[in-house]
């Protein structure tokens, strides 16, 4: 197995760590193999990749796609830093409305696998923070959605004090008002 799982506090993520090897020259990994996804249950085909580049203290999301174009994705850093954030939105689930944050970084390799039902965001913490992701499903506008990045009721504790934040991002609604 090249990838090592970890369950994170709320139920269907998980932290992905891949076996790395590094030497003078650099480093190499594997950083999607099905077969290692299909032994933790999770057996997704992925359709589209994203490439995102952020200058520091920006704020993406929280976005997600509706029923039935929902996505499960796989977040991983290309160059430098963030600090990413899920927010649990399936209905029935004993999380719903909760959040988990991470830093993920070039430095420590490390992946999120975020299954359906998920908004998500980060902040970049870095200067020209990119993140490639992998998505389940491709980008329909029609089924977008978002919850407001600073949502009292959430309460996310975003790790950068001065942000910036698209319009459409801070006019998204707080997640009462989608339910």
């Amino acid at each position: 197995m090249s990838l090592r799982f970890i369950s994170l506090p709320i139920e269907g993520l998980f932290l992905v760590e891949p076996r790395v090897f590094t030497d003078d020259r650099g480093f190499f990994f594997e950083s999607y193999r099905a077969s290692d996804f299909a032994s933790q249950g999770i057996r997704v085909d992925f359709v589209q990749d994203n490439h995102s580049l952020s200058a520091a203290g920006v704020v993406r999301g929280l976005h997600f796609q509706r029923a039935p174009h929902q996505q499960a994705k796989l977040v991983r850093v290309v160059a430098g830093s963030v600090w990413d954030v899920v927010v649990d939105l399936r209905p029935g689930s004993a999380s719903f409305g909760q959040w988990y944050g991470l830093e993920l970084a070039v430095a420590n390799y490390r992946m999120l696998y975020i299954p359906e039902g998920f908004a998500h965001g980060f902040v970049a913490l870095s200067e020209g923070a990119e993140l490639l992701y992998k998505c389940s499903r491709e980008y329909r506008q029609e089924s977008e959605g978002g919850v407001r990045w600073n949502d009292p009721d959430l309460g996310i504790q975003w790790p950068v004090r001065n942000v910036r934040v698209s319009a459409r991002d801070a006019s998204l609604p707080p997640l009462k008002d989608l339910q």
